[in-house]
């Protein structure tokens, strides 16, 4: 099978692997289930390996589609031959299929295309031959109404030259080889825009230039956005007289009129036609590769958070700071739900701080809180400290809570439908109580590009952006599990084979009739078929079910093996899960079938001994330098605490308590050379920072946490 090989050259997986991956892809599986749920058949890949198949396998099929536009196209034309069509069909590379086809393209009114009407073809064959001279006395052959004298004879015959030139894939693939090895990146100011206050964050770009296969991923991207913006112009530049000598070597055979003729059609084409298609083309696979690499960055940093530490069923207090406007306050029960909210003025220019203490600490015993989640934007230094002087009858933790996206979310329809009472400062401040609580289940509300820990991800693909981002909230959300009985829409929706349609008729159900008790109810859910039931069941939890697996990430269709497995032990299934020490002693072999082998059982047997473990921390409680409250408290040697807020291929930003965040450069992030920022830090972590140096007129700031 051609797929399968097309993707065996890109891949280090097995044929076998791969075939049995395609196959269950075809069957309308899902990455999530492929990895949990079929790993014999798949020889245990994992949802990255999966992935990559998954790539591949929509490279192919973009590739073949795009085959049989061109071929019909050569059919309808009448030029297909036996040996075009081969090398068609042979072709795995979509650039090289456009080079095959670009002779034969329909092509809009071109120089050559007059000149060929013009009836100069001819000519130029005759000037290509190179066996002849006084090439002005056969040009005076081929003149008319429209072509009036021999210079512009053998200005069209160039024409038709230059164009022939342009489609020789030998030429193209040379020049190519030329830009992916040489090719320079340079950029100069518009020098109308040098004092522009929007164009002094790309000031270090305003007169650079570097080699395009050396220039770092966040640095062409900002380039290109600086160009976008029109504060530069930037060129792609390689060694022209050495390309245009490369490129005479394979046409010029001669010595005479001819090849002074041929030498200006190479240099027109070189000039018009080949170099800005071929450096645009460079560019455009420059920032692929760029996109790739910060969608990666974006993507890690994604999962991270949405894998950050929850701090559970807990009663909070959510706090939404501010100065002028007041603090938003809310009360959540265990379950999230909207229980008070009201509005303090504790900071300038109302100031009314014991009131705002006496509401607080009210609340707090009102409600039994146990934690209170302050969002980490304006006012929240102010707040946090003011908070955290109360002295509260009970334990009370105090946590900052990233607000990222918010604000995007206390617009959107899905907060209108949740809270359609309350204005938008009520639903802020509750989705940075929820994200304490649980952060899966309140980001996943978000525009994941909203969230805002990527490296600029307004200007990649869009597309492939949107992609990747839903496939690391779909791994997130499928590998902790979702309670069916309590999740959002949102959430479901990202749950293996169920979606945002089958997900609104699953929270319809649960209105209608009630909490789901079993999990063979799901299959009364509306449009819920054996195909989604088989993709979602896994991952959909059910609390306090009657039996205990309907709450573990054991699938249905393997209930029947832990039945056997409990029966074998002289135990009921309640009695096996959690035993440690008669679970251990198992022998699964004798549980392996035909389908059923020990890598799911072993999967099985590990889910029996914590069934439905939460594989997060806990949150912890942080404090910043109370004494630092602005960018002009910081200075040179001081040590901070910090909570690393993103992480980029040049190092991590570190949010230090005040406006701005930190660069740690990845130079000063260890004492050892690093390779992966994400070896060393990840999203959330608490740090201790030493200050480098401060940029108050840039709001820049430099750390280093190789400081000892």
């Amino acid at each position: 099978m051609l797929l399968i090989k097309f993707i065996k050259a890109r891949s280090n997986v097995s044929e076998k692997s791969i075939q049995s991956t395609v196959e269950l892809l075809n069957q309308d599986c899902t990455i999530p289930f492929i990895s949990r749920y079929r790993k014999e058949k798949t020889g245990n890949l994992d949802e990255v390996e999966i992935g990559e198949i998954v790539k591949y396998k929509t490279q192919f099929e973009e590739l073949e589609k795009r085959k049989k536009t061109i071929l019909k196209s050569l059919t309808e034309q009448e030029v297909l031959t036996n040996e075009l069509k081969r090398k068609i069909e042979t072709t795995e590379n979509l650039i090289t299929l456009e080079d095959i086809y670009l002779p034969f393209k329909k092509k809009r009114k071109t120089k050559a295309e007059t000149a060929r009407k013009n009836g100069l073809e001819p000519l130029a064959k005759i000037i290509m031959s190179q066996r002849v001279d006084n090439i002005g006395h056969i040009a005076s052959k081929y003149l008319s109404n429209s072509v009036e004298n021999e210079d512009d004879a053998l200005e069209g015959a160039r024409f038709i030259i230059a164009e022939w030139i342009n489609e020789r894939t030998d030429i193209r693939n040379n020049i190519r080889y030329q830009l992916e090895r040489f090719a320079v990146i340079t950029t100069k100011v518009v020098k109308s825009k040098i004092d522009n206050e929007k164009a002094q964050k790309f000031r270090d770009y305003f007169d650079w230039s570097e080699s395009l296969n050396r220039s770092p991923s966040h640095r062409l991207l900002a380039i290109l956005r600086a160009e976008k913006e029109g504060f530069i112009r930037l060129k792609i530049e390689i060694d022209k007289e050495r390309t245009l000598d490369k490129i005479e070597d394979r046409i010029i055979k001669s010595n005479n009129e001819c090849s002074v003729q041929i030498q200006m059609a190479i240099q027109d084409s070189f000039k018009r036609l080949l170099f800005p298609t071929l450096s645009n083309e460079i560019l455009n696979i420059a920032k692929e590769k760029a996109d790739e690499t910060a969608i990666n960055v974006f993507a890690k940093n994604l999962k991270q958070l949405l894998l950050g530490a929850p701090l559970g069923e807990k009663r909070i207090l959510g706090v939404d700071p501010g100065f002028r406007s007041g603090c938003k306050i809310v009360c959540l029960n265990t379950q999230g739900d909207l229980k008070h909210n009201d509005t303090i003025y504790p900071h300038a220019p109302q100031n009314r701080s014991i009131e705002a203490i006496k509401k607080i600490s009210s609340m707090v015993e009102a409600y039994k809180i146990e934690a209170i989640a302050i969002g980490n934007g304006t006012a929240s230094r102010e707040t946090a400290q003011l908070i955290r002087s109360i002295k509260f009858n009970t334990t009370v933790q105090v946590f900052v809570v990233s607000e990222a996206g918010a604000s995007i979310y206390s617009a959107s329809k899905i907060a209108r439908d949740e809270f359609p009472d309350y204005d938008v400062t009520v639903r802020g401040a509750v989705s940075i109580a929820r994200r304490l609580a649980d952060p899966l289940a309140e980001l996943v509300k978000i525009d994941a590009k909203s969230i805002g820990v990527g490296q600029y991800q307004h200007d990649v693909d869009q597309t492939k952006l949107k992609s990747s981002l839903d496939t690391v909230v779909e791994s997130c959300v499928n590998t902790i599990g979702v309670n069916i009985n309590t999740a959002s829409n949102s959430l479901l929706s990202y749950v293996s084979g169920i979606g945002p349609k089958l997900a609104e008729n699953i929270v319809q159900y649960r209105n209608e009739n009630g909490a789901f008790k079993t999990r063979n109810d799901i299959k009364k859910v509306t449009r819920l078929g054996s195909k989604a039931f088989e993709q979602g069941a896994g991952f959909l939890r059910i609390k306090n079910a009657k039996n205990p697996l309907d709450d573990s990430a054991v699938h249905p269709e393997s209930y029947a093996i832990v039945k056997k497995m409990a029966k074998d032990e002289q135990k009921t299934v309640d009695a096996l899960i959690g035993n440690r020490k008669v679970l251990e002693n198992i022998d699964l072999k004798k549980y392996c079938t035909t389908t059923v082998g020990l890598l799911t059982l072993t999967d099985i047997l590990k889910e029996l001994k914590k069934p439905g473990l939460d594989p997060r921390e806990t949150a912890k409680e942080f404090a910043f330098n109370k004494d630092i409250r602005t960018i002009s408290d910081l200075r040179d040697g001081q040590l901070l605490p910090g909570i690393v807020n993103n992480v980029t291929n040049f190092g991590c930003f570190v949010d230090i308590g005040i406006k701005e965040s930190g660069l740690v450069h990845v130079s000063n992030l260890s004492d050892t050379f690093v390779k992966d920022v994400n070896a060393v830090v990840s999203l959330q972590q608490q740090v201790i920072v030493k200050v480098l140096s401060v940029d108050i007129a840039r709001k820049r700031i430099q750390l280093s946490m190789n400081y000892k």
